[in-house]
Parts: C-alpha cells; sequence; structure tokens
C-alpha cells in the first residue's frame, strides 16, 4: 500500500496535550476516504482518535511521525503538517 509520511521533533513546551491532538484529529477527520496515522515511540494510532493520540504522551523532544493512506493522502498530509508548523508543535525533518 502506498502512503506518504512525514517526520517532526515535538517542540512545544507541553508536548501533544488535549487541545492540539483535538486540532489534529479534526483535520483527520475530514478525510473519510484517507487513513491518517500517528507513530511514535513504536506505537501507531489512528489520528481520528483523541485518545489515542493523547496515549502516545508526546513530550517535547519527541519523534512523531504522521503517516496518510488513501484518496486524498497528500492534501490530508499536507493539513495535519499546516496544524503542527501553524500551532508551534513540531518542527519537520527533511
Amino acid at each position: 500500500m502506498i502512503h506518504m509520511q512525514k517526520t517532526f521533533t515535538i517542540i512545544d513546551e507541553d508536548g501533544i496535550h488535549a487541545r492540539p491532538a483535538t486540532a489534529l484529529v479534526n483535520i483527520a477527520t475530514k478525510y473519510k476516504t484517507t487513513e491518517c496515522f500517528a507513530e511514535a515511540g513504536g506505537k501507531k494510532v489512528t489520528l481520528k482518535s483523541i485518545l489515542g493520540v493523547l496515549s502516545l504522551g508526546l513530550e517535547k523532544g519527541d519523534t512523531l511521525s504522521l503517516i496518510t493512506e488513501g484518496d486524498d493522502e497528500s492534501e490530508a498530509l499536507s493539513a495535519l503538517q499546516e496544524v503542527m508548523i501553524k500551532e508551534g508543535l513540531g518542527e519537520m525533518h527533511d
């Protein structure tokens, strides 16, 4: 299966807590035909679940990969990336 992925280092002092997690979930759920995942520390969860995202326990300095698979994977990944950067949550790796 083809998928797209971008990796970030968490830079927010508070890590990924409820407010930014909700912003990511809200974006992910807009894409009905695309699966969106967050992967960190060897654990992969759907980005369409606030509890899943919070269960990663992301803190400053952690590495997070956002993965999209499906019809709108490129558009979904761009939207998620925008939230990460605009909200000051993470810096993208090259």
